[in-house]
Formats: C-alpha cells, structure tokens, sequence
C-alpha cells in the first residue's frame, strides 16, 4: 500500500505527532477500526467524504478532526481512500484547532467547524493538487497560520504526568502519579480530563494498549502470553478482555480484518489508512 511519512516543520514538531500520505485500496470487509491511541486527529481525504461512526455522533466529510477515544471509530472503508493524516498532540489540539484536547474526547467534527469557511478552501485546494510534497506543504502552512492564536499552555503538571504515563508504557500506578507531580490523586484526574479528555487511569490504559499493538504489529511477534507480561497485563485474559472492550473485537478478528491496512506502527515506519 503506497504510503509517505513526512516531517513537518519545526515549529509545528511540539503540536503534530506524526504526518502522512495514505493511498489504500478498498478493505475486503468494508471497515477499518480506528484504535484508541495517544493521537488527536486531523484528516482529509481525496476522493469522498469520510464517513465515521462508532463515538458520539457519526460524521461525514473530506475532512475531519478526532479527539482521543477509549473504542473504536469505525471508519467506512469500502472503497478506495487518498489523503492526509497528521496525528496531533493534546497540546497540538488547543494550539492548532483552539480547542482543549477534553472538549474533543469522543468526538469526531467536520474541519469546518475549526477552521472556519477556509476549510473548504483547504481541501479543495489538496484534491487538485497531484504532488505529494505540494500538498502536505499546504496543509502545514495552514497549520503554521493558527500557531498566531495559540492557546494556552497545558499544566507542566499534566505534561509531566502524560510524559511518564506513555514513556513507561502505562506502568504506573495513579497514586504514585500524582505524588511524582506534587498533585492530590483527585486533582491530578480532573486537570488532566480537561486537557486531554482522558483520566490517568484511561491513559494508562491506551498506552499498555499502544504497547501491545506495537508487539503484534512487529516483524515476528511474540505469543499473545508474552506479550501480555510484557506490556503490563496481568495475564493474556487480561490483554484479551482489554482488546475487545478499546478494539470491538478479539485480537485474532482484528489481525484477520485490519492487517492489510495497519497504521501508524513504528516498525513499519508508516501509517496505512485513517483512524
């Protein structure tokens, strides 16, 4: 499946997590899961609206914004797909979009919605224009644009407690957080729901999660047991009761179903389709 990573410019490197180019084909099962991960969302598609459900509302359009979520979007993926998606930090979200990561959580809007009547224009200008680095350069001067109006800062707190939740893959216990912060547990909880959307504990969640995917996804992975003591799970019943509640499915339907079309793995250095 022909994919581009790029890189975009430093100065948008803090607020965008990961860019890419995607061309697939239809999926054989007419779906693709958007996973939960530790990315907000920002896509455009080429040839038709996007069309998503599966959060709180569906939604239809070229292109669209998501905000971090504990299951499932479910993304129609019946027919071929073209485009551009920037993967973005929570504090990408109030920066870029002017929206607190928190108002997002569970909800996937039309880019209209951020970005005003130029979104239209945005998208119109990306679908004539051919050359893959043309249009991720438009895109991120349209982003380059906003950092004028950039939100406010997130907690150094929060930015703390979301730098060890993922850099330890989740293995961190809430208590132990919030004294690491300096913060009461309860505090650190509602603080962090507002700028991200999620509480620590569905952080910690969705980075075991991001662990677990990452192993199955490698180039020879381990036995789902293995990679259950590896990523922090008490046993594989554990990993398998988490994957289906934050996948909608059993890990083997997932493999089955989404395979062909995998995204955003590092050791495949690319993304596949939109989640």
């Amino acid at each position: 499946m022909p994919v581009l990573v790029h890189l975009p410019p430093e100065p948008l490197r803090p607020f965008v997590s990961s860019a890419h180019g995607y061309h697939v084909p239809a999926n054989p099962t007419g779906l693709h899961r958007g996973l939960p991960s530790r990315h907000l969302t920002l896509v455009v598609d080429l040839h038709e609206p996007l069309r998503v459900d599966g959060l709180v509302s569906p939604a239809a359009a070229h292109g669209l914004v998501g905000g971090l979520h504990t299951r499932p979007a479910l993304i129609d993926a019946s027919r071929p797909q073209e485009g551009l998606q920037y993967g973005l930090t929570p504090l990408g979200s109030s920066t870029l979009l002017g929206l607190p990561a928190g108002e997002l959580f569970d909800r996937i809007i039309d880019l209209g919605q951020v970005f005003g009547p130029g979104a239209m224009l945005l998208v119109e200008r990306l679908r004539e224009t051919p050359a893959w680095a043309d249009r991720f350069a438009l895109l991120d001067e349209a982003l380059l644009r906003r950092l004028g109006d950039r939100g406010g800062a997130l907690p150094p707190e929060v930015t703390e407690a979301w730098r060890v939740i993922f850099g330890g893959g989740g293995r961190v216990r809430v208590d132990s957080l919030a004294e690491h912060v300096g913060w009461s547990r309860r505090h650190l909880a509602g603080r962090f729901r507002v700028a991200t959307g999620l509480t620590p504990k569905q952080a910690a969640r969705i980075a075991r999660f991001e662990a677990a995917r990452g192993l199955l996804t490698s180039p020879s992975p381990p036995q789902l047991a293995d990679i259950a003591f590896r990523c922090g799970f008490a046993d594989q019943s554990h990993l398998a009761r988490e994957w289906r509640a934050l996948a909608g499915c059993s890990v083997g339907q997932w493999m089955l179903d989404e395979f062909p079309f995998l995204q955003d793995e590092p050791a495949r250095s690319a993304a596949g389709s939109p989640a």
